[in-house]
């Protein structure tokens, strides 16, 4: 079932002022839905309509699956045979699948970047990834909200529960680790600029 809103909450989910959405309503531009009461409402089908999204019958359900070298490509295939054995045992019907090398913290991997612009067009109804950082290493809370307002459900398949201390201790180590390999790569360029 489609999610409810009301005026209100329909104008800040479309980026349109409420009397613009009173003035359509009155002209029958974009009628609203009423109930019984007279309350006007609206729902998901009319964002989906308002904004040129996909129609919710043709939104696909995607698994991402992501690690960050070459060398891990064993890795890779075990998250997909995962990711697989979970959705079959959950009944899920996968549309798409989407695997890819790069580094967490890069947000310039096309994949990545394909799978953002299908999420903002409204062309994912369900995003499946096996840990957060196979999606991005910082910021997923972010992505959680762009997600959350295209109208797609990101399901992280294995919650882990870190203290902060334990969290904050496995960013750092993320960070340095992306940065060293930087500087291994630069090495490279040391004969250019001698």
């Amino acid at each position: 079932m489609d999610k409810v809103y009301s005026i209100s909450e329909f104008a800040e989910r479309v980026n349109v002022s409420m009397s613009t959405l009173r003035r359509w309503d009155a002209s029958g531009e974009f009628p609203a839905k009423k109930r019984p009461s007279g309350h006007r409402y609206y729902d998901e089908s009319d964002v989906r309509k308002l904004l040129n999204l996909t129609p919710e019958e043709m939104r696909k359900v995607i698994v991402y699956c992501r690690v960050s070298s070459h060398s891990q490509k064993d890795d890779l295939a075990f998250q997909i045979e995962s990711m697989e054995a979970y959705c079959l045992s959950a009944g899920i019907a996968v549309d798409e699948w989407v695997k890819e090398i790069g580094g967490g913290m890069n947000f310039k991997r096309k994949k990545f970047l394909a799978l953002m612009d299908a999420i903002v067009a409204g062309e994912v109804k369900r995003l499946i990834i096996a840990h957060k950082d196979r999606l991005v290493r910082f910021g997923f809370d972010f992505i959680q909200h762009l997600a959350d307002r295209h109208g797609c459900e990101i399901e992280v398949v294995n919650q882990e529960s870190l203290s902060p201390q334990e969290e904050m201790t496995e960013d750092l180590l993320a960070i340095v680790h992306t940065f060293s390999c930087r500087l291994y790569g630069m090495r490279k360029y040391r004969k250019d600029t001698e």
